[in-house]
């Protein structure tokens, strides 16, 4: 990992609701015509990758590993959301950071965990770890509301 990733360090992503963010099930169709739970994680995850990345070395790569959150507000196709990570602490070879989505009018989410790990030797050919001695924890903290 480079060095530089410090406490404070934030990352979000802006969406806005398509069709295919409700939620639905294969067999059931579209349950709520809204931002699905499932949707906001996704967005959640990719703010604290985003929150890492640069300071990856090319042979390495994070990858999730469990999530828990809780959704606190429904947002309508075509409304905009927002999920931000920001970088709490770091504990060794963890990575702790605060989770948080909102759309345009309130908080819509939060108290995420999130645990990713950092693996060095991926193949680039198979996106494979090729050597799994070298593997670091990621944790994202369940939080207070809000970033």
């Amino acid at each position: 990992m480079k060095p530089g990733l410090e406490p404070g360090r934030e990352a979000e992503v802006t969406v806005t609701v398509t069709q295919a963010m409700v939620a639905w099930f294969e067999e059931l169709g579209v349950v709520h015509p809204v931002y699905s739970t499932w949707a906001m994680v996704r967005h959640m995850e990719l703010a604290s990758r985003k929150v890492i990345l640069p300071f990856l070395d090319p042979e390495e790569d994070a990858v999730g590993y469990s999530v828990s959150v809780t959704h606190y507000a429904s947002t309508a196709i075509g409304e905009k959301v927002t999920a931000r990570a920001r970088l709490l602490r770091i504990e060794g070879n963890r990575i702790i950071c605060q989770l948080a989505a909102f759309n345009e009018r309130e908080q819509v989410g939060a108290d995420v965990a999130v645990r990713a790990e950092r693996a060095l030797g991926l193949s680039r050919r198979t996106g494979r770890v090729e050597d799994r001695r070298f593997v670091l924890g990621l944790e994202v903290d369940v939080g207070q509301r809000g970033v």
